[in-house]
């Protein structure tokens, strides 16, 4: 529970800070809110855990401690901010001051933008799971597409990742006819490989480099953050309650990171990771075919809680199996 303190006192000061900016129904939207980010990003504290287990000691610790304002202030707040002074051609200051005097004005900015951002999001999570999905692994979950024999011949072929990448990439620019979402969706695939690259000059061994391994996490969990930043002006366009809102649950998912880190969580129930990275691949589908069609965060957030879940009970009934 030592794990949590921090995250319930921070809560503690987001909600009183709620209660200042709108009182009683400002506190129960930021509530939402964090239910909301805890429910999307989950997952990514099971693949952060297992990122964080092969690093450095000394870079696990700034991940933790960096990492959280970049998350609360940066993912949401000031890239939220950033996006919409780069489509206006305004200064930060004044979008800043737009999104507190008109947040109508911004909120309609932001969601101008967010097929761009879907794509990119959307590919660079995509590209995660692919990562997972066309790895060697010595547990397998679903074991009929997993331990298939389509499955090994696919995962022998050279840069099968990137391939099944580039043909979801045509794909979504025949649907969509946009090449920003295109060229969006490209970065996306280029940013992964390129930290891939830069992980495998400077790594040693079985640990992973700091400075990529950092990197790669923050990227990641802005990937998870596009969702729940746009998703929140649903439920409020006070730009104030939702960095608070979605920065308490960025708090809370960091908790249980360092939770799974702490106690060899991912060791200990083995399908958790495959059930984290199938709820990222499903999650990389939605935010693509978002750039089309209306999908509620809350079938995203559940679908990803649940997948986890099952992962989870599942791995619980095979040690017991095991034991017996």
């Amino acid at each position: 529970m030592r794990y949590f303190y921090s995250s319930f006192a921070i809560m503690a000061i987001g909600l009183m800070a709620a209660f200042y900016l709108g009182g009683l129904a400002a506190i129960y939207i930021t509530f939402l809110l964090i239910v909301l980010e805890i429910s999307l990003s989950f997952d990514n504290a099971v693949v952060n855990a297992k990122v964080l287990e092969t690093m450095d000691p000394v870079w696990q610790r700034r991940f933790i401690v960096f990492g959280l304002p970049i998350a609360v202030f940066g993912m949401r707040l000031v890239f939220p901010l950033a996006i919409v002074a780069i489509v206006t051609g305004m200064g930060m200051l004044e979008t800043l001051q737009v999104a507190i005097n008109q947040p109508a004005e911004y909120e309609k900015v932001l969601k101008a933008t967010e097929s761009t951002i879907f794509a990119f999001g959307g590919a660079f999570l995509l590209m995660v799971f692919l990562d997972f999905f066309f790895g060697e692994h010595d547990v397998k979950w679903v074991s009929f597409v997993e331990g298939s024999k389509a499955m090994e011949k696919f995962s022998g072929v050279a840069n099968i990742e990137l391939i099944t990448a580039i043909m979801v990439g045509i794909g979504l620019g025949h649907v969509t006819q946009d090449f920003g979402v295109v060229l969006a969706f490209m970065y996306g695939v280029l940013l992964h490989s390129l930290l891939g690259m830069l992980d495998h000059f400077l790594s040693s061994d079985t640990v992973k480099s700091g400075i990529a391994g950092f990197i790669y996490l923050e990227v990641l969990d802005a990937s998870f953050s596009f969702d729940g930043v746009i998703g929140a002006f649903a439920l409020t366009s006070n730009i104030f309650i939702i960095m608070i809102g979605l920065g308490v649950g960025a708090m809370f998912v960091r908790s249980i990171t360092l939770y799974f880190v702490e106690h060899k969580t991912l060791s200990e129930f083995r399908y958790l990771e495959h059930g984290a990275h199938y709820a990222i691949g499903i999650l990389a589908i939605i935010m693509l075919m978002k750039i089309t069609t209306h999908i509620s965060e809350m079938v995203t957030g559940t679908i990803g809680i649940g997948l986890i879940t099952i992962a989870f009970l599942h791995s619980i009934w095979e040690n017991r199996q095991a034991n017996q």
